[in-house]
């Protein structure tokens, strides 16, 4: 009896609030699901900063459905509302004027990512959830950061090393592709 009085409120939490899945694929690598990983990453997906503060800010890893095949992808915001972003190919035009209510969407792994390069700026309504910290495997547990961020641990050496200094290098890149909205709010 007491099962069914905590599954609404079970799902009600899975469905608002927040949740653990899986993340398939290798358009976020190394971010998410890095080679020299043997499982994929299980990550803390958070509906509530999306569905009831609606704040989005440029970097984060949002889970969304897909303006085409309207199945659950996940890729990082690149440039908000009244941004512009030039663009890499296949998209048409050389640079776009990100419009009220959508923003540009990228996976890290540029060769293996069907993002907005291919469909365009997304209307923030698909947005479902964002991804805020990594739960497995249990090495690569924490907070999902951007590289560069002060917090985010420095490897020394090796292999570690020279993924950071790509990621840091790839996010550079990226930036210097957006002209931030000299007015637009934070969202």
């Amino acid at each position: 009896m007491s099962a069914m009085v905590w599954l609404p409120t079970g799902i009600a939490f899975n469905e608002y609030f927040y949740s653990l899945k899986y993340v398939a694929g290798r358009s976020m690598q190394p971010t998410l699901n890095p080679d020299d990983s043997s499982w994929q990453d299980i990550v803390l997906f958070d509906h509530f900063t999306v569905n009831w503060l609606q704040k989005y800010e440029r970097g984060d890893i949002v889970a969304l459905k897909s303006p085409h095949e309207g199945k659950l992808i996940v890729k990082r915001i690149v440039a908000l509302p009244g941004d512009t972003i030039k663009t890499l190919p296949p998209y048409p035009d050389a640079e776009v004027h990100i419009p009220e209510g959508h923003a540009w969407v990228e996976g890290d792994e540029p060769f293996r990512s069907e993002d907005s390069n291919y469909f365009g700026p997304i209307p923030l309504g698909l947005v479902q959830s964002k991804l805020s910290v990594i739960v497995w495997p249990l090495n690569r547990t924490g907070p999902i950061l951007l590289p560069g961020d002060p917090n985010r641990p420095k490897p020394k050496t090796g292999p570690a090393w020279r993924r950071e200094r790509d990621e840091v290098d790839r996010q550079t890149r990226r930036q210097a592709r957006v002209t931030e909205a000299l007015n637009s709010p934070r969202l």
